[in-house]
């Protein structure tokens, strides 16, 4: 029986050096195996707003453990992206 699993792990960003928190999600079939299915949910300072994919430089990252995650049916992910611009303003600053 497949299992997934969300991922959280955070690191300083490089605008501001505010928390930026990231996320994957990864399918395990079983307690033993690998996992499989691997996607990048997104990343996002929380102070600022920055869209930072990956630490940079010498910053400890920290990784949280993952935790089990039931799938949600019927969700239409263009939607998601659309809210999730609109709830940060579309503040993509690079």
């Amino acid at each position: 029986m497949s299992k997934q699993y969300l991922h959280l792990s955070a690191f300083p960003c490089d605008l501001c050096a505010g928390p930026v928190v990231a996320g994957w999600v990864a399918i395990r079939e079983s307690a033993i195996s690998r996992e499989t299915g691997i996607r990048q949910v997104g990343s996002i300072c929380l102070t600022c707003g920055h869209r930072q994919d990956k630490a940079t430089g010498p910053v400890r990252v920290r990784h949280f453990p993952p935790a089990e995650w039931e799938p949600v049916a019927g969700v239409d992910l263009g939607d998601v992206k659309r809210a999730g611009a609109l709830a940060v303003g579309n503040s993509d600053r690079r």
